[in-house]
């Protein structure tokens, strides 16, 4: 038998929760509901979207800055109002905005062309300083040899391609225009749940993704892959260098130590 307690409102409740809601989000295009007085609700409009315009600044504070007051309230607003949430979860609302700016939203004359690729790059902190995967749970050798065993990488550094420099865009620093190369950014949480980026050249790159590749390499059979891919007349030189940059990533807790292969 049903849970009376499970049952769906009555109708006339659905439409006035229904219609309260859609007042919250569009005040000027949803009258409010009859039988409430302005006074009350001014302090559910004021409440709602105060809430919503904090967490958003919060999460995307450089992006904020690159906005004016009235600016920043449009934006706020718009994906308040148009934005249909997946998630009932405070964390998750810089999710659902990039959702918003990637998928819903129009780009509007003045918008800087770097502005999806710079929310993306602030909710990466976000999103990496709520991943609940513990470090200390991974099986990893800190001690072991990482040419000699399987270096293990974390799941927690993740690689980043960018067409603009995200990570040095401020209020006085706005390219136009994309630089002829891409920035490539690494962005991890170490062992004291703290949130790092580095900025990795093209080689460093590719060693990252191949070390994210299924399948068990030594450390050294890494570095002589990527030497191949490079097409380096050495491999030696890669090998010896590649070596220094393993024995670095694994001192920031981007390599989290060995596996015997």
């Amino acid at each position: 038998m049903r849970n009376p307690r499970d049952k769906e409102p009555p109708e006339s409740l659905r439409q006035a929760l229904e219609s309260f809601a859609a007042h919250l989000r569009a005040p000027d295009q949803h009258p409010a509901p009859g039988g409430i007085e302005d006074r009350r609700m001014e302090i559910y409009r004021g409440l709602f979207f105060r809430n919503i315009r904090n967490f958003l600044s919060g999460n995307f504070p450089v992006l904020r800055k690159l906005h004016d007051d009235d600016a920043w309230d449009s934006l706020t607003r718009a994906f308040y109002h148009h934005h249909r949430s997946t998630t009932p979860l405070f964390p998750e609302i810089a999710r659902e905005f990039l959702k918003y700016l990637q998928d819903e939203r129009a780009p509007e004359p003045g918008d800087p062309p770097f502005m999806l690729e710079l929310a993306h790059y602030e909710w990466v902190e976000l999103a990496l300083s709520l991943d609940e995967q513990e470090l200390d749970a991974i099986d990893a050798n800190p001690e072991g040899d990482l040419l000699a065993e399987q270096p293990v990488l974390s799941p927690l550094a993740w690689p980043l391609s960018y067409r603009y420099p995200v990570h040095q865009i401020r209020p006085e620093f706005q390219p136009q225009d994309a630089p002829g190369e891409a920035t490539h950014l690494l962005v991890y949480r170490n062992r004291r749940d703290k949130v790092n980026f580095m900025q990795l050249n093209a080689v460093s790159l590719l060693l990252i993704h191949i070390l994210k590749e299924p399948g068990a390499l030594t450390g050294l059979d890494v570095l002589k892959r990527l030497a191949g891919e490079i097409n380096h007349p050495d491999p030696d030189v890669v090998i010896g260098g590649g070596k220094q940059v393993l024995a670095d990533f694994q001192t920031r807790e981007i390599i989290l130590g060995t596996r015997p292969v």
